[in-house]
């Protein structure tokens, strides 16, 4: 059996049994969790390895036989499997989002392959749009070197650096001459960039589509061919410039890469959207360790599972396990989302940190109550339907934006009656979007004379007491 098999055996055994608000059981699961993240899985068969790396993938390209078989060869031949994953230095955090493909990675290393971390200061100066509708402005040096300063640091949770490899694209880069370029290019069809979705709409948009865009997958490309890589990692929203890395590696006589792709991280604010810093909904590495609890225990319920198995080393029988007890009411959701919060707190901070962020939560806010919340913005419409409310106070811009968060189970009325401990919060669905506010109040058993609260993914909204005229 396997170390792995033996943590699995462990930690099911006490999900199966322990008591998920109890302190002590909680501080046993995180240490066992925490121990996991830095395992040796060298003892893994190529088919475990293949299979362990699949069970986090959106996409395993080829398949998980031909990375086993690719695994078994390198072995064969006498060398080491290469595995890499590349980020562009286009801000100065590094947050959760992230993490996911880096999870994956950090399992490569473990297993006894070459890792290699490439940041992208050039590929940064071209810049992959990933949806914009407008190039992204170019980044200087200046920029680059200052987002640069601490990659490394941030993201050294996840590694051993000194096994790891930690390289800059601009080291061969910049070395790529005019006629090594074209060589290269010309055998390659301009169609293979026009398959993403984001540059044909623009251009359908009448947008302009500059060809240094063009040329960024071919520049992540060459990163492929410079490291002689057998296994790519990043984010689904990268799979198309993966299968560049592929042709360009073909073009160059190499035997092209295999693609793991895994799924983008919904954000934490419940409202569908990816995990990003435009957006807010994110959770940054280098947060202390009550913020990222904090942030984590924000996140709808929905979101539990998805999170410990994007961002922890739990496997599946583990997940599915808490996932049916939580659903047989034998595990409260709020004691799972504590445990989330502090997986992956204790990734980043450790375990007795990750503990002292869960008591400093549970003292703050386990018996706070909305009505506490000062400067709450408030809905004094009650004739207002559901949609227009929302919208009214800018949690969202359209219907269909109001209509998904629904569908996902992250818009809820609130009730606080005075005096009372604890709140009752009603689940709205989409057949309630066109219903009044005050005829969904009405319908609400103890609405009389209880304070009223809209919550819509993480945001917060009061309602009047008095119907408008």
């Amino acid at each position: 059996m396997s170390r792995l098999s033996r943590s699995v055996e462990q930690v099911t055994r006490l999900l199966a049994g322990a008591s998920l608000s109890a302190e002590a059981d909680v501080a046993t699961l995180l240490a066992l969790t925490y121990e996991r993240r830095r395992m040796d899985l060298s003892d893994l068969e190529p088919a475990e390895q293949a299979a362990l790396v699949g069970s986090r993938c959106q996409q395993l390209q080829p398949s998980a036989q031909a990375l086993a078989e690719r695994v078994e060869v390198a072995g064969r031949d006498g060398r080491r499997f290469v595995a890499k994953f590349g980020i562009d230095p286009t801000g100065a955090e590094v947050h959760l989002g992230h993490a996911v493909p880096m999870m994956l990675l950090s399992r490569f290393q473990r297993m006894g392959h070459r890792v290699v971390f490439i940041v992208g200061d050039v590929t940064a100066k071209i810049g992959d749009p990933s949806g914009r509708s407008d190039e992204r402005p170019p980044l200087s040096d200046e920029d680059i070197a200052r987002n640069l300063a601490t990659y490394r640091s941030q993201v050294s949770p996840f590694f051993d650096f000194s096994a790891a490899e930690f390289r800059h694209n601009g080291d061969w880069l910049r070395q790529v001459s005019l006629p090594r370029l074209i060589e290269v290019t010309a055998h390659v069809p301009v169609s293979m960039s026009l398959q993403r979705e984001d540059f044909r709409t623009r251009l359908a948009a009448g947008h302009s589509l500059s060809l240094a865009e063009l040329l960024y997958s071919v520049a992540m490309a060459l990163d492929s061919v410079e490291v002689a890589c057998d296994l790519e990692v990043g984010g689904i929203d990268q799979f198309l410039n993966m299968q560049m890395c592929r042709k360009v590696m073909e073009i160059c006589g190499q035997e092209a890469e295999l693609v793991a792709a895994v799924p983008l991280l919904e954000g934490t604010d419940g409202t569908g959207a990816k995990m990003s810093k435009s957006r807010g909904n994110y959770v940054p590495l280098t947060a202390p360790a009550t913020e990222i609890f904090g942030k984590l225990m924000s996140v709808p319920d929905r979101l539990v599972v998805p999170y410990l198995k994007a961002l922890s080393e739990w496997q599946g029988t583990e997940l599915e396990l808490l996932g049916r007890r939580v659903a047989e009411g034998a595990v409260h959701p709020m004691d799972a989302k504590k445990v989330l919060a502090g997986e992956v707190t204790a990734a980043l901070h450790g375990v007795e940190a990750a503990m002292r962020a869960r008591e400093e939560f549970v003292a703050q806010f386990s018996s706070r109550r909305f009505a506490e919340v000062e400067d709450l913005p408030q809905v004094d419409r009650l004739d207002l339907v559901l949609a227009e409310a929302v919208k009214s106070l800018g949690f969202a811009s359209s219907n269909s934006e109001v209509r998904r968060v629904a569908e996902q189970k992250g818009l809820r009325l609130v009730l606080e009656a005075p005096g009372a401990h604890g709140q009752e919060q009603y689940l709205l669905g989409p057949d309630d979007l066109r219903t009044p506010l005050a005829d969904l109040l009405a319908s609400r058993p103890g609405a009389a004379g209880a304070s009223a609260y809209l919550k819509f993914g993480r945001k917060l909204a009061r309602l009047s007491s008095v119907q408008a005229g």
